[in-house]
């Protein structure tokens, strides 16, 4: 994905290298390294005791007690073609540009003929995603699927767009696409036909529910409709059988066509006159900064999208905080309540955790989003290992001197963060939930962290690394220990080495799936899976040159895994013409971001 690279917190809130360097000392004078580390981690919480036969995740226990990780490793050697595990297979499918309604051409190594083709075909930049199985089906079900972002050299074929036509193909590159997806005769096939098949763009109508729907804080000047999602990043899920879509780096699509000077606000999420370069604003000005004050704040929530419901309007809740919103992470806590954690993808910014008001299914039944209320906090990290969630709420003293409501205090989450003394963070992205309870969370980078010791060398921290904690209070709890899962750079040089780990799932038997975006130590990004108890690592999946691998999504039985290609080649058909596997790329063929189906050949659950 894109990095914005600007650093954009001002805060003068304890660095997290500070912590994070105390406590590694710590933690190596006591254990004598990482292996030894992940014990006294594991003595802590409760990890141990899952492994000896704990919780597994629900319905779906370990076919046997063996080892988790069974599987050969494949080798990283690079190049324009993937590689994987040779107890494995993979499926390309619904690459970019591929139809989903009847009477479209699928783009076949090109580009989008028109935004009325795009509007009809999968997106680019495939990211988070969710399979929704049809009655527990594993041959059949829905794709929810992210399209993040597409270059317009990628897109257009050219730098800038010429015409509100081509900012309007640019805009159907991006958003969600919903697709049916079936077995047949041992190839997984989309359809054309579905009646749910369904592209949400940045024109897409959409709904605002929580504390800043119907407040000053979203009204645009042009007086529009809020419309769209863009720069659809990771993504959760729901126990009541809803996709999650979260809005990243959603500042890069706005400019403006004046001289333009950013308000604090505007600052703090990084706006400019020029974004990424999209060029958006030129020819529509409802991106314009200086034209339509007020639709930046439209951007930046998490989405919920119903699949089975094609009709209905995708719904920004608001309760969850602005931020770039990399993934969401849900657990059910204590007393019912829905938890989500998430993570605030830039350079020092910060993890955040959303406590539903009450039990989700008692708001349901009322006729509420377990999302519309409830307690938004951030992280703190303390050097003995422990830390707290601070609530962002308008009854903080702190926050009610800056604030004029929680509409407004929501809005500028990154702002509320800011005063309560949050962590800064290594670029925070993907999170999931551990069936033991243990909450993990990739730190890709951060090439502005300028404090190193002998502890913890990573200045700057080029290679990232896992922190995992246990919250008090089955998930409700404001208190939490943590430690660290994987420092990369205490891996550089075995045969498993990876660095920037961004996407990320634990399995129901405590498989930790890692993949990577970034430059790898040698040969491509690639998917790496370990037990989290023994902290074995083996390398499943390696993608082709210039991508990044993404996205994790399964079937019931777990023996059929999703994952994706994102930016192969970065658009460069000299690079590698990847869905098309050529040895030696041919200069023509346009790579398309697409989706692998892996399965194990005998049949076995994936990771195993």
């Amino acid at each position: 994905m894109p990095v914005d690279d600007d650093v954009v917190n001002p805060s003068d809130n304890r660095p997290f290298a500070d912590i994070l360097n105390a406590r590694i000392s710590r933690r190596n004078a006591m254990a004598g390294g990482l292996a030894a580390a992940a014990v006294g981690f594991f003595a802590q919480s409760g990890v141990a005791d899952a492994a000896k036969g704990g919780q597994k995740g629900p319905n779906l226990p370990r076919p046997d007690q063996g080892p988790l990780l069974g599987f050969t490793p494949t080798p990283n050697p690079g190049g324009p073609v993937p590689s994987i595990s040779q107890d494995y297979e993979y499926q390309v499918i619904i690459p970019w540009g591929t139809p989903l309604f009847p009477g479209v051409s699928d783009i076949a190594g090109g580009r989008p003929a028109s935004s009325h083709d795009q509007e009809r075909q999968v997106g680019i930049g495939h990211d988070g995603m969710w399979f929704f199985a049809d009655n527990g089906s594993n041959e059949r079900g829905l794709l929810c699927i992210n399209h993040e972002f597409g270059r317009n050299s990628h897109v257009l074929g050219k730098g800038f767009p010429d015409s509100l036509e081509d900012v309007r193909i640019s805009q159907a590159a991006h958003g969600v696409s919903v697709v049916e997806l079936t077995k047949n005769r041992g190839a997984w096939e989309s359809s054309t036909t579905s009646r749910f098949n369904r592209r949400i763009t940045p024109n897409t109508p959409v709904v605002f529910d929580g504390p800043v729907a119907g407040a000053s804080y979203i009204d645009s000047e042009m007086g529009n409709d809020p419309a769209g999602t863009v720069n659809n990043c990771a993504n959760g899920y729901t126990p009541w059988g809803t996709y999650l879509t979260c809005e990243e780096n959603f500042n890069g699509y706005f400019g403006a066509s004046e001289e333009f000077r950013a308000t604090p606000e505007q600052g703090r999420y990084g706006f400019s006159a020029d974004g990424f370069g999209y060029g958006w604003h030129v020819f529509d000005q409802r991106w314009d900064l200086n034209k339509n004050k007020g639709e930046e704040n439209r951007f930046g929530w998490i989405v919920e999208i119903d699949p089975r419901n094609p009709g209905a309007a995708p719904v920004k809740h608001t309760a969850l905080g602005r931020f770039k919103h990399e993934g969401i992470a849900l657990a059910t806590g204590r007393g019912g309540r829905v938890v989500g954690y998430m993570g605030d993808d830039q350079r020092f910014d910060y993890i955040y955790k959303f406590v539903s008001a009450s039990n989700w299914k008692s708001m349901r039944a009322r006729g509420k989003s377990p999302f519309s209320e409830g307690t938004l906090h951030v992280a703190r990290f303390d050097e003995d290992g422990t830390g707290e969630w601070l609530p962002l709420t308008i009854d903080d003293p702190a926050l009610a001197a800056r604030f004029t409501d929680q509409a407004e205090l929501l809005t500028y989450a990154r702002i509320a963060a800011d005063i309560v003394g949050a962590t800064p963070m290594d670029r925070p992205e993907w999170t999931s939930v551990a069936p033991n309870g243990d909450i993990y969370c990739t730190l890709t980078n951060n090439r502005d962290r300028m404090e190193p010791d002998a502890a913890n060398p990573e200045a700057p921290n080029s290679n990232g690394h896992i922190i995992r904690w246990r919250d008090a209070d089955n998930h409700v709890g404001t208190t939490f220990e943590w430690d660290i899962f994987v420092l990369c750079t205490d891996i550089l040089g075995k045969e498993f080495e990876f660095t920037d780990p961004d996407g990320l799932w634990v399995d129901p038997d405590g498989r930790v799936f890692i993949q990577t975006d970034g430059g790898q130590p040698t040969g491509n990004n690639q998917m790496v899976v370990a037990d989290s108890d023994t902290e074995e690592f083996r390398r499943l999946l390696t993608g082709v040159t210039s991508d990044e691998i993404t996205g994790l999504a399964v079937t019931p039985d777990r023996r059929t895994l999703f994952c994706n290609s994102q930016h192969p080649g970065n658009g460069d058909p000299t690079r590698t013409n990847f869905p098309v596997l050529n040895d030696e790329p041919d200069g023509k063929t346009v790579p398309r971001d697409a989706t692998f189906v892996i399965t194990r050949k005998d049949g076995g659950i994936v990771g195993s």
